[in-house]
């Protein structure tokens, strides 16, 4: 009986503690305020790839893989660490000619393939895509330009946010005639960390002569958005 009772006891519903809310006494003020800061990039990303035809998929198979083994060699001598190169993508695909009131026929073979390299001197992405080239990359893409630790860069992005986020407050209770009490929320929206702009395309046969590829880094602007409730009265 007891065992019985104390299973009863604990089956039966709880009421649920009333919460009681606390009126707010004074006026709102809402502010949505974009905190800045600016970087220069650090990291460069690039997609370096061979494209190769031929008769047969063998045979376009393996001239790719050729020309992809001294790609790879290439970065290797450039100092590009093993961790900051990865396979992007690998194809095959037939080739069609079309004729009038004919089936396509296949003409060929096209083997693609392509890697991601992260270039954490921005200044030497320039040279090395030239050696790319040399080499037999024949589709490169980019370079992405980024920072690497945006994390500080977020955080005064974050501080002047809320510096912002202060001052309009106190514009606003000043031509209201109030007074601001205090911050009663706040809510970080959207951030940018700096990241990739569209990529700048980048494919040309390197001659002998010809001038190295300049890349110029620029600046990254990194923005906080960021909603902050205020008290006045």
């Amino acid at each position: 009986m007891r065992i019985l009772l104390a299973a009863a006891l604990l089956s039966a519903p709880v009421p649920a503690l009333a919460q009681a809310e606390v009126p707010i006494a004074g006026t709102l003020l809402d502010v949505h305020v974009e905190g800045r800061t600016t970087r220069t990039p650090d990291l460069a990303t690039i997609r370096a790839g061979v494209v190769a035809q031929a008769p047969s998929a063998a045979a376009a198979l393996s001239e790719q893989a050729e020309r992809m083994a001294r790609v790879l060699q290439s970065l290797k001598r450039a100092g590009v660490a093993d961790r900051d190169v990865a396979t992007a993508t690998v194809g095959l695909q037939p080739q069609y000619v079309y004729q009038d009131r004919e089936a396509p026929r296949i003409t060929g073979y096209q083997a693609t393939n392509s890697v991601s390299v992260r270039f954490r001197d921005v200044r030497r992405a320039g040279a090395i895509l030239d050696a790319l080239v040399a080499a037999g990359a024949n589709q490169i893409d980019g370079p992405n330009l980024s920072i690497d630790q945006p994390a500080a860069a977020l955080d005064e992005a974050r501080l002047d946010a809320m510096r912002q986020a202060q001052a309009r407050a106190e514009l606003y209770a000043k031509a209201a005639g109030l007074r601001v009490v205090r911050i009663v929320s706040i809510n970080e929206g959207a951030a940018n960390e700096g990241g990739p702009r569209p990529p700048i395309v980048y494919a040309r046969m390197a001659a002998a002569d010809a001038a190295s590829t300049q890349i110029a880094p620029g600046e990254k602007d990194v923005n906080v958005h960021v909603n902050v409730r205020f008290l006045l009265n």
